[in-house]
């Protein structure tokens, strides 16, 4: 692992880098970005930091410096080779007294990667009886509160799967705790509205750019009885297969492979800084 902060290169990206009263560890006030790093090279960086601003907008954050941020991104793929890693990018509302308030200081901006493996291309989820708020104030935000993903995904874990999906608030499926999903329902590949709740993914966006399908809403019951094939997508798991879910089994069926073959087709042409 390597981690630089607010413009300096860590030795030891483990030791105390953080203030206590830094807003994002107080109240989880921060933003962030997660993408795959494949030799050396990160994967729709523009994207992302486009998707950062967005996100800090939203929480009404200022900007983060875009050359400030590359820099750091620059610092830590320049400190060791990276063959497929796990690149974050973490802006926070920096300092401020213990409480929601906020105070008028420079963010604190955080960028560290990791080594980690590529993702199976096949996985199993269940369905969590939580509901994503599509009305809420954070809603479609990348934020740094995630206390309702550990939980979800702690009980997804506990069941053998590997991601938990929610219905929002009118029972609609949305989302998984990180991950986008898509379905094929009567003969056709779906995928749920943004206005439904869920994070506006940019593995999402792509695969509607180079695959196709249709953004409606359904009923996530609905979904888990009857879908015949369906996947996730997210920025480490690309386009990953769900073989089961809950007790349901599914295919990696041939909608799902045509999806997975564009991806590899395309990928490439978003490599690098």
């Amino acid at each position: 692992m390597r981690a630089w902060i607010d413009g300096q290169l860590l030795d030891d990206p483990k030791a105390p880098a953080v203030s206590i009263t830094d807003h994002g560890l107080v109240v989880g006030d921060g933003v962030f970005e997660t993408l795959k790093v494949i030799d050396d090279q990160p994967f729709a960086l523009a994207r992302h930091l486009d998707r950062l601003e967005r996100s800090a907008a939203g929480l009404g954050l200022a900007a983060p410096d875009r050359a400030l941020v590359t820099k750091g991104i620059e610092a830590v793929l320049g400190a060791g080779p990276t063959a497929y890693g796990r690149l974050r990018i973490t802006v926070t509302g920096g300092p401020a007294p213990f409480g929601s308030g906020r105070a008028e200081v420079a963010p604190t901006i955080v960028v560290g990667i990791e080594d980690t493996d590529p993702n199976p291309a096949e996985t199993k989820i269940v369905s969590v009886p939580w509901r994503r708020n599509e009305h809420g104030a954070t809603t479609g935000l990348k934020t740094t509160s995630y206390a309702e993903n550990v939980i979800a995904l702690a009980e997804a874990h506990k069941q053998g799967a590997t991601e938990a999906i929610f219905a929002n608030t009118v029972g609609d499926l949305c989302e998984g705790t990180g991950s986008n999903i898509f379905y094929v329902l009567d003969g056709v590949l779906k995928t749920p509205t943004l206005s439904s709740g869920p994070l506006a993914g940019i593995t999402r966006a792509l695969v509607l750019e180079w695959f196709g399908a249709e953004e409606t809403d359904e009923p996530l019951a609905d979904v888990e009885e009857y879908a015949t094939e369906v996947f996730l997508t997210s920025s480490l798991r690309d386009v990953q297969a769900v073989t089961q879910w809950g007790t349901r089994t599914l295919p990696h069926g041939p909608v799902t492979r045509a999806a997975q073959e564009a991806w590899r087709t395309n990928e490439a042409s978003l490599l690098g800084l």
